[in-house]
């Protein structure tokens, strides 16, 4: 089981995320963020939402146990934005810059309790925070 979801992962981030998509919560300001709908599926350790401009994933990878947001810029100008998750509380990896053709990740290395919900964030300057569906383990 565990390598079907390795493998699953794997496939998802070679593919740029693409396999898993949901909706977004947001609404643009600025051209450079925006939220399209799509459709959710597949494993359910790692959700993405494909945006107008890019893709927002989480993943709550297993060996070892960490929590991974990666958000890939596929169009539209150059953001500086914070990556983070929201469980229980909400964590913010640093601000980072991302242009168009880069894909930014934050990554927390750390137990976390199965049963919950985990939301993938990014918080874009001049704009609002977007969000994942909720991954669960």
């Amino acid at each position: 089981m565990r390598r079907r979801i390795t493998l699953s992962i794997a496939a998802c981030l070679a593919a740029g995320g693409s396999l898993l998509a949901g909706p977004a919560i947001a609404a643009d300001k600025g051209g450079s963020v925006e939220s399209a709908p799509s459709v959710a599926s597949g494993s359910d350790r790692v959700k993405c939402t494909s945006m107008s401009n890019g893709q927002l994933c989480i993943s709550l990878n297993t060996s070892p146990q960490r929590i991974e947001v990666f958000y890939t810029k596929k169009g539209g100008s150059t953001i500086k934005a914070k990556l983070g998750f929201r469980s229980s509380s909400t964590s913010y990896g640093p601000t980072k810059t991302i242009s168009k053709g880069e894909r930014a990740n934050s990554t927390w290395n750390m137990s976390y309790p199965c049963g919950r919900k985990y939301v993938g964030l990014i918080k874009v300057e001049g704009q609002q925070t977007f969000e994942t569906p909720a991954a669960t383990c």
